[in-house]
């Protein structure tokens, strides 16, 4: 018996020992700190993080939606991703921390993660909590109720954070991108069409939602730089049908062809993002780099 404790005791310690820790900071690529990994207010509230007590002083939640919120709110915990490196979480994620505080609800019940924007680890956190959440843009604020995902605020609020809120706990609420969850969706239970006839359908199925050719993109380079290729390129292609008069698309498919190696496909993408708009420096500067790489 003695034993048994002293090994539970010890697997407790180890345990412990690799938890993963608060505030993890590091050096981002132009050289600027990042936090990544579980986070809290302490590690947002650091001096060379002023944007974070700005936009929280700055901001004003809608009183009588605060005061709904405090009642509502009593069985829910959030789970949030944001990126200390990203424009709209350093705007929604301080004014998310004011709501949270006016409406009185614990921050033990928030979980908050920031996640990497670098090739190696695009939209990733290195405890892996994005693992299954389909996370494809920050801010994401994730409602859960009983353990169950209820709905999520992706990026941005429809009206405002206090609205947003109070929506999802009236079950009355549609977040943004709906496109690309139907991308997601599918992908999960049906997987991508092949067909002309199956692609063409999917397109004027998404036409209605996807608003720019943005959405797709990032889904597409998220699946890329977790090297499934086939997919990125697939939702890539679906895309430029989606936008064909947008040079965006196109430079964005040829610059994945190019990382691939497959240079005649990623240079006849250049040319053709070129013809669309001449004067579109990213699409020069793939085409010069393929120019070069030949000699």
């Amino acid at each position: 018996m003695r034993i048994f404790i002293i090994l539970f005791v010890l697997l407790i310690a180890e345990g412990l020992s690799y938890a993963q820790p608060f505030n993890q900071e590091f050096q981002s690529e132009n050289g600027t700190p990042v936090l990544l990994g579980k986070i809290n207010w302490e590690g947002l509230a650091q001096e060379h993080y002023p944007w974070f007590q700005e936009n929280y002083d700055t901001y004003q939640p809608e009183s009588a939606l605060v005061d709904s919120l405090s009642r509502l709110l009593e069985k829910y915990t959030i789970t949030a991703f944001m990126g200390t490196w990203c424009g709209d979480s350093k705007r929604e994620v301080p004014r998310f921390y004011k709501l949270l505080e006016e409406a009185q609800f614990p921050l033990e019940r928030l979980t908050m993660v920031a996640v990497n924007r670098g090739k190696e680890a695009y939209k990733q956190s290195p405890g892996g909590e994005h693992e299954g959440m389909d996370i494809f843009r920050v801010p994401t604020f994730v409602i859960y109720k009983n353990g169950k995902e209820v709905n999520r605020i992706i990026e941005s609020p429809v009206v405002s954070l206090e609205d947003d809120l109070f929506q999802i706990l009236q079950k009355e609420y549609t977040p943004n991108y709906q496109g690309v969850h139907q991308m997601i969706d599918l992908m999960k239970t049906k997987g991508l069409p092949h067909s002309e006839k199956g692609i063409k359908k999917l397109v004027s199925k998404l036409e209605p939602t996807i608003e720019s050719w943005y959405e797709l993109n990032t889904l597409s380079n998220l699946l890329f730089y977790k090297f499934q290729f086939e997919e990125a390129i697939a939702i890539g292609q679906l895309n430029l049908q989606l936008f064909p008069e947008e040079p965006g698309p196109i430079r964005s498919l040829a610059s994945k062809y190019a990382e691939m190696k497959e240079t005649d496909t990623a240079r006849s993408l250049y040319k053709k993002a070129l013809a669309i708009a001449p004067n579109d420096e990213l699409a020069m500067k793939g085409l010069e780099s393929l120019d070069k790489a030949d000699n």
